[in-house]
């Protein structure tokens, strides 16, 4: 996995690091070489013995369990582009926006509630909902438990699927109907596609029936990606960032994110609005830049919110998709 299946598991590997490198360094039982039906026996034999999985889970769901044989990774639009300029308007076409306005305008009312709730502009909720799934359109409909099972015995990243696959477990026993854990073939659940460690961290019931459906609850969606936004630092005073010119010569090794600067430091290094005009003169935040296609494509200076997307998904076409998409809405809404 380097391009498209790590850009998509990245963001929730961080939350399990302390579980994989425990994983990794054998803290878990190692599955007999053999057959798909060795690793799974081995697999119930750790869910009994190391996940606290009740016997009455194990036994109704463990039958059901068969090697997936098609779970590959999504091929991603990126890999298809060569710069931003060519994604984004691939990526961001007109009926994707249309019904984003369509679908902000339905749920207006449950948007500006959960938008209120956790501090996240639903503009940007809809957004990442119409990217993930095409507002729920292209949400998987595969067994989750047999996709990361499956992936693990392939030796796809076999740790971390492990983690998925005993996540999913918890989620079925705790009371979610397995029939309704439904995956893409990368694992991922639902219409926001979390993987089943980010729904045991972050999937909020959002509409107060004591259950949470992110498979066809729209304000079960919503709530569970405002609450992965809001814990990964959100901020509903402030927006994503801006595009920027740099000057000629600019020095390239101050883009990429691990260096911040204020508006004033960017100022004096040459940089300006992408209209010429001078960057805010606010001195009371840092931001990054990034230029995903080297100085010569398009240039960012990009804020904490966006660091929240990066943390969604870790992949800068991805998240400049979303914020585009959500000033689209806004554009569209005339806000």
């Amino acid at each position: 996995m380097c391009t498209s299946l790590e850009t998509l598991l990245k963001p929730l590997r961080k939350p399990l690091t302390l579980a994989l490198a425990l994983m990794s360094a054998g803290v878990y039982a190692q599955a007999p070489a053999g057959s798909f039906a060795d690793y799974v026996k081995a697999l119930r034999q750790d869910a009994e013995q190391k996940h606290d999985i009740s016997a009455e889970t194990l036994d109704k769901v463990f039958p059901t369990i068969k090697e997936f044989r098609s779970a590959g990774g999504v091929k991603e639009l990126k890999a298809d582009a060569k710069s931003l300029d060519a994604y984004l308007p691939a990526t961001l076409t007109d009926e994707l926006v249309d019904e984003a306005k369509f679908q902000y305008q339905g749920h207006t009312e449950v948007l500006t509630r959960i938008g209120d709730k956790y501090g996240v502009q639903p503009r940007f909720i809809i957004a990442l909902w119409g990217l993930e799934s095409r507002y729920g359109r292209n949400a998987g409909n595969f067994p989750v438990l047999s996709v990361t099972a499956s992936k693990a015995f392939k030796g796809e990243d076999e740790a971390f699927f492990r983690e998925q696959f005993f996540a999913a477990l918890k989620i079925i026993d705790s009371g979610v109907p397995i029939e309704s854990l439904r995956s893409d073939s990368d694992g991922r659940l639902g219409q926001p596609k979390l993987l089943p460690a980010g729904f045991l961290a972050y999937a909020k019931d959002g509409d107060g029936d004591g259950k949470i459906d992110i498979g066809s609850n729209p304000a079960d969606v919503f709530a569970s990606i405002a609450s992965f936004l809001k814990e990964s630092g959100w901020q509903d005073d402030s927006t994503w960032g801006r595009q920027v010119k740099i000057p000629a010569g600019f020095d390239v090794s101050l883009a990429g994110g691990a260096i911040r600067k204020n508006f004033a430091e960017w100022q004096a290094l040459g940089v300006r609005r992408f209209d010429g005009a001078d960057l805010p003169s606010r001195a009371d935040m840092d931001v990054a830049m990034v230029m995903p296609d080297g100085p010569k494509g398009r240039v960012y200076l990009v804020y904490d919110n966006y660091a929240a997307i990066k943390r969604w998904r870790d992949d800068d076409y991805f998240a400049l998709a979303m914020v585009h998409l959500s000033d689209r809405i806004k554009f569209k809404l005339g806000q």
